[in-house]
């Protein structure tokens, strides 16, 4: 196993990492809107779910992959009513590749974040 660790993506706030290699396989830890510094991007959905995807992308680049090789997402909204907004931003990012995908309500994220996304990508072309 790999240990992912990228400056370009915010650092873990807890005991944690910010992905894992095994094999010809990317584990994310779930990303919320953070940018690198550790300041949290904005009020709306939008500019959250943009910052999400911006750091899913740092993260599995530096495990050696891309969106275009995510085989999963999982999505966890505090609030469903974003969905809409939420699919159209990440159709941006997925756009011919569409993985696997579960989108969940939860109460409450850490920092009070709107969204999280974690993923499952593969290294392999």
């Amino acid at each position: 196993m790999q240990v992912i660790s990228t400056g370009n993506a915010p650092q873990a706030i807890g005991p944690y990492v910010q992905g894992m290699c095994c094999g010809n396989l990317v584990f994310t830890s779930g990303q919320i809107a953070l940018m690198p510094n550790g300041e949290m991007v904005g009020s709306d959905i939008k500019s959250q779910t943009n910052q999400v995807l911006k750091n899913l992308q740092e993260v599995l680049q530096e495990g050696g992959s891309d969106l275009n090789k995510v085989i999963k997402t999982t999505i966890f909204l505090a609030d469903m009513e974003d969905f809409a907004v939420v699919n159209e931003i990440y159709a941006q990012y997925f756009q011919e590749h569409k993985p696997a995908r579960s989108t969940v309500a939860v109460k409450t994220l850490p920092k009070n974040a709107l969204i999280e996304i974690e993923c499952i990508a593969t290294r392999e072309d």
